[in-house]
């Protein structure tokens, strides 16, 4: 079993295979849609304890789950009433055994029918919906969410893309979601979470030995992924790691100053701010621990990174869109360090992305982490199609760099098929230099030495969080790196 299996994610067709994997291990299949169901039945008399409950039911096995809920709830007194959507005809298997359980009437599901319910159980698709919803289950759908009671979904709200988070037309507003083994790509990514409501995940008998076989490769971020810098007591300055980022122009300051303070404040030893002169006395009027070093043009920054004890470089912020910063880019990347490339990093190369990409795999042991935001994104790569994971794996893998598609649901992926979906940012964070900051905190870690993709990983988590302790409205971009040490307190 993989370890911190908990916080892998399985898409449909994963979950779709633990399934059968269990019943070739001897687990009868409708055991698990038994225990899928009473852990539906669980969560509703225990949040929802007062009232009639409507539970509307697919023709697939997610109706059957809504099958066994209801007589479960029935068996405790509630007041249930269970409605079909489609003919009894199309249930097969378990679905079906559980529709000839239920000892009750069923009614056909209609947009009406929902009046007079106190909570609503959404079983009508599942999490593996191929097609967008229109006809009578759109009105459906309409009507659960225009009935202002609790929603319960099963697995996830009707509408919603289990693998990419994608409303397919309509999709159920639930208050509630019960999901099954392991949580699924479309409850974390946006707009689906936000469909989703509380989430409970119900183990319903599959083994986890069965993920030895799936091999997924995506995870919930979590601090039990990566491993952070630990203070050592023979430790000094160099090696803890240098970092230097570089500045913008004379009324550009701004941005490549947040990210060094968020290099500093997340550990690193030394960080140099370097630019041009001019620069640099704009820079000298508000910083005290950084160190500026005079870099203008690419023979000048050439010979700043012939210094081995430089271990980690961020351009972008700030920086300037032109030749002037691909040259700077480029010479960075044939230097050596481990590399953030953000904002004005990225853009510069539009026109030629293959050539960062070819100086990205030139050192293929170098880390070197994207962070770019899907407006930048689609400007580099283009229009990707699949989910937010798919396009963030295909961009590694194209680039050579771990690559970090900044949002609410930001997607960190590496070009061997690794990610990770974060869930632990605040709306807060939608402010002016943000990003700034999470390119320096990544930073920080890639200078102690922490590896591109946890490094990434790492810093995504850290910078969530930190607008989490903040806790309230009025969060800038300044407010940030103050709040990076205490985040660091907690978890080393």
């Amino acid at each position: 079993m993989p370890a911190n299996s908990e916080s892998l994610l399985l898409t449909p067709s994963e979950m779709g295979r633990a399934d059968q994997l269990a019943v070739a291990a001897g687990i009868q299949s409708f055991k698990l849609m038994e225990h899928a169901g009473a852990a539906v039945a669980d969560a509703v008399a225990e949040r929802y304890p007062d009232g009639r409950v409507l539970i509307l039911c697919g023709p697939g096995n997610n109706g059957g789950d809504g099958f066994v809920a209801a007589k479960k709830l029935k068996e405790r007194g509630r007041d249930v009433r269970v409605a079909l959507f489609g003919s009894r005809d199309r249930m097969q298997g378990d679905a079906a055994f559980f529709h000839d359980l239920w000892n009750g009437p069923v009614e056909e599901a209609r947009p009406d029918g929902v009046h007079g319910a106190a909570v609503i159980v959404d079983a009508l698709l599942g999490a593996g919906l191929d097609r967008d919803v229109d006809g009578a289950l759109k009105e459906i759908i309409e009507a659960i969410n225009g009935a202002r009671v609790p929603v319960v979904a099963v697995d996830v709200p009707s509408g919603i893309d289990g693998s990419s988070g994608q409303v397919r037309g309509i999709a159920v507003r639930a208050d509630l979601s019960v999901t099954f083994f392991r949580l699924k790509p479309g409850h974390h990514l946006l707009p689906g979470r936000a469909r989703c409501g509380e989430i409970i995940l119900a183990q319903i008998g599959i083994p986890d030995s069965v993920l030895d076989e799936i091999r997924p490769n995506l995870r919930t971020n979590n601090p039990a992924l990566w491993p952070l810098p630990q203070p050592d007591p023979e430790g000094h300055k160099f090696t803890r790691g240098h970092a230097v980022v570089m500045s913008g122009s004379p009324l550009q300051t701004g941005a490549s100053r947040l990210t060094a303070m968020a290099a500093l404040r997340t550990g690193a030893g030394l960080v140099t701010l370097a630019g041009p002169h001019s620069s640099l006395l704009v820079q000298a009027n508000h910083v005290t621990a950084i160190m500026l070093k005079p870099v203008d043009g690419v023979a000048s920054l050439s010979l700043l990174l012939q210094d081995h004890k430089v271990k980690a470089f961020a351009i972008g912020p700030a920086a300037g869109v032109g030749e002037a910063t691909k040259a700077n880019v480029l010479a960075v990347l044939g230097g050596g360090p481990a590399t953030v490339l953000d904002a004005d990093a990225l853009t510069s190369f539009n026109d030629s992305p293959e050539i960062l990409f070819s100086a990205i795999k030139y050192h293929p042991d170098r880390p070197v982490v994207l962070t770019p935001h899907e407006g930048e994104f689609e400007r580099l790569f283009g229009r990707v199609d699949g989910s937010k994971v798919e396009r963030a794996r295909s961009a590694a893998i194209r680039s050579g760099a771990v690559v970090v598609i900044k949002g609410s649901d930001t997607v960190v992926a590496a070009p061997d098929g690794r990610a990770v979906i974060n869930t632990n940012a605040p709306p807060t964070l939608g402010t002016a230099g943000s990003g700034d900051v999470l390119a320096g905190i990544i930073t920080g870690l890639l200078a102690q030495g922490v590896k591109g993709f946890d490094a990434a990983c790492a810093g995504v988590w850290i910078h969530g969080e930190a607008a989490n302790l903040w806790g309230k409205p009025g969060l800038i971009a300044e407010d940030l790196p103050g709040l990076i040490p205490n985040v660091l307190k907690r978890l080393i």
